[in-house]
């Protein structure tokens, strides 16, 4: 059989992602096998393992693909000076973040980790969450303090206290949003709420 060519091979692999999706949104990741997702994409297990070590690898894999690393949506942002705004782009970077929550992908993968994954082998959801929640806030405490310096933060308000209030929100509003998706836009709510909040935070003069 042919060397599959480079395009073929990530072509395949995104195929495997995809299945896997569907598969653990139907069934629960700890009640899918590989053998269940390989037959899904059309492919063989075998298939399978030559793109990923075991399900925990495919796993991240998927989660992979819609993190959302803080300072990634900062970066995505075409907006001038937002360095003496760091308010301004913790607003902008929100936004950014609830408009890729709107697409199925992103919804697909975070109702799955937070609705139908039980802890499996090394992979433990919660962890992962918290993980993820860490690296938002730490990310945060950095543009809170930058407000700071620049007299933007009120002054009874630290940084870090600043960052993990405004993380809770984030948590609560994405939560209440998986659990009821077609009740109200994230976007719409999210920006609604980050506007309110910053506003909260920011020094009257």
């Amino acid at each position: 059989m042919a060397r599959k060519t480079k395009a073929e091979a990530a072509a395949t692999r995104e195929a495997l992602l995809d299945a896997a999706e569907a598969v653990f949104l139907d069934k629960g990741v700890a009640r899918t096998s590989l053998e269940q997702i390989a037959r899904h994409a059309g492919m063989t297990r075998g298939a399978v393992y030559w793109h990923f070590k075991n399900k925990a690898d495919l796993f991240r894999a998927m989660l992979n693909r819609v993190r959302m690393p803080f300072q990634e949506l900062v970066e995505e942002i075409d907006a001038p000076d937002l360095g003496e705004s760091p308010l301004e782009a913790v607003r902008l970077a929100c936004l950014q973040g609830f408009q890729r929550l709107e697409r199925p992908r992103y919804q697909r993968v975070y109702a799955i980790l937070v609705h139908h994954c039980e802890v499996f082998g090394d992979i433990d959801p919660l962890a992962l969450q918290e993980e993820m929640a860490e690296e938002s806030c730490g990310a945060l405490i950095e543009y809170f303090t930058a407000a700071a310096e620049r007299g933007q933060l009120r002054d009874d308000l630290g940084p870090e206290l600043a960052a993990r209030l405004f993380q809770a929100m984030l948590g609560g509003l994405f939560h209440d949003w998986l659990r009821k998706q077609d009740q109200f836009s994230i976007v719409e709510r999210g920006s609604e709420l980050v506007e309110t909040q910053l506003r909260l935070f920011s020094r009257r003069d």
